[in-house]
């Protein structure tokens, strides 16, 4: 069967490989199925443009996320008005499936992890066998869908399909915004979290739980990278890379026993309550240059009421320890989680400060489907699909003015960038096209206004 896997060109100063569709193609194509990949973003493609270049396709599957979920759902209408089959993943379709599809006017909705379904689907689809009962898809007009459990034996994966997300092409508009090295090529080591933070939505995608890629596997992919396409830089996008310590210690050990000259980075953001000085060494010697701490708050109440079972003296000692060993240091903050007050909005920048934290980022609460938080407000919060994700305020606490609130990101930006040392660390990195992305980025975040 021939299958179009694609993906909508949206508004973001964030470009790289889509690792997710390319995962699907090597997949499919590993049992016979002819798969092309439509990358919209990376190519500025218009809806219309994708909807002609998939014309004769068996299905066409759609990835969305909320961020653009209008711009995935306009995508679908005008493939549904070329007379395709559409399938729609992504995070959005798995934790708001029946309104996906009802929505969009996709046929089917992939929920959860897609290598199997999606071949499940091709299979019966070309058979002409009833799909129904196929774990982990739901059938536009049904209620109800059957679970299908995790792929545990995560090396059983062909490696994502590099040939057609080829990091060499890819607009330079990476994870992290400035980094050491192009080509830069995302990799995952493992898929899951067992952590229940109240913002995010992993523990109702994996359940709690995380698997592992052998140490072997990952960097089998990562020689395969640098030898076949070039590629200079890594960029571990885990959600926990440094939970298991043997894990991250034998990926390093192989990295530097194959002698492979790479630069690579955590844009993603690991635990701070992971690291120790012995580990953030081999990192280091092994390529690591840039670690992302998910900070979140820098006050503790607010950490303790968003369940990041971690404390503020820990966060300090990883970063502390990591900018000894040479790193440079980021940390993501986000205003607005619940007991948000004015006063802690400034502990939180003051923090920042205080650290030895070369950058950070500082966004907007965005309360997203499958969060335990889009659940306990119920309805109490703005859903409008095109505000700007991390960027607009989608929920006020009773405990912040929204004005305080709106104006805290841009505030904290050049509190914390307007110091000698954070400047020269970011520019000093900056190739000169990425310049529109970087304007880009500065206009989304209200850098440039002087309120």
């Amino acid at each position: 069967m021939k299958i179009i896997l694609t993906r909508p060109n949206y508004h973001t100063h964030l470009i790289t490989p889509p690792l997710g569709l390319g995962y699907l193609s090597s997949y499919l194509k590993k049992f016979g199925h002819d798969v092309l990949i439509i990358d919209g973003l990376n190519l500025s493609l218009k809806n219309e443009e994708i909807a002609r270049m998939s014309a004769g396709a068996g299905l066409t599957g759609v990835q969305i996320l909320s961020d653009f979920y209008l711009e995935g759902a306009d995508l679908i209408k005008k493939l549904k008005q070329s007379g395709l089959r559409v399938v729609v993943g992504g995070a959005h379709a798995s934790c708001l499936p029946q309104q996906t599809l009802q929505e969009t006017g996709a046929d089917y909705a992939v929920i959860g992890e897609g290598e199997v379904t999606l071949l499940e689907l091709a299979r019966s689809l070309e058979d002409n066998k009833p799909v129904r009962d196929i774990e982990g898809l739901l059938c536009a007009g049904e209620e109800s869908f059957k679970k299908r459990a995790f792929i545990q034996d995560l090396d059983s994966l062909p490696f994502p399909d590099w040939r057609q997300i080829d990091p060499r092409v890819c607009k330079r508009a990476p994870h992290g915004a400035v980094i050491k090295n192009f080509p830069v090529a995302p990799v995952t080591t493992s898929r899951g979290c067992p952590y229940s933070c109240k913002f995010c939505a992993s523990p109702m995608l994996w359940n709690k739980t995380i698997r592992f890629r052998s140490a072997e596997n990952v960097v089998d992919e990562i020689e395969y990278l640098v030898k076949d396409f070039g590629v200079r830089e890594i960029h571990f996008e885990d959600d926990n890379l440094t939970l298991k310590r043997e894990h991250i210690e034998r990926i390093c050990g192989l990295i530097l026993h194959r002698k492979l000259k790479i630069s690579w980075a955590t844009p993603n953001g690991v635990r701070a309550d992971t690291l120790t000085q012995d580990l953030v060494r081999l990192m280091r010697t092994s390529g690591c240059y840039f670690i992302v701490f998910g900070i979140e708050s820098g006050n503790q109440e607010i950490l303790n009421n968003i369940n990041k079972k971690t404390d503020l003296a820990a966060i300090e000692r990883a970063v502390r320890i990591s900018r000894a060993e040479g790193l440079i240091t980021q940390g993501f903050f986000i205003f607005g989680l619940p007991g948000e007050t004015e006063k802690t909005i400034q502990e939180t920048i003051d923090f920042a400060k205080r650290i030895p934290l070369d950058r950070a980022q500082f966004l907007m609460l965005d309360v997203m489907p499958g969060t335990q938080l889009w659940d306990e407000l119920n309805g109490a919060t703005s859903v409008d699909w095109s505000r700007r994700s991390y960027q607009q305020v989608t929920w006020v606490p009773p405990t912040v003015n929204r004005d305080v609130l709106e104006k805290a990101p841009a505030r904290a930006f050049r509190s914390f960038f307007l110091r000698p040392r954070q400047c020269f660390q970011f520019l000093r990195f900056i190739k000169p096209y990425q310049i529109p992305f970087l304007f880009r980025r500065f206009k989304d975040f209200r850098l440039l206004s002087v309120k």
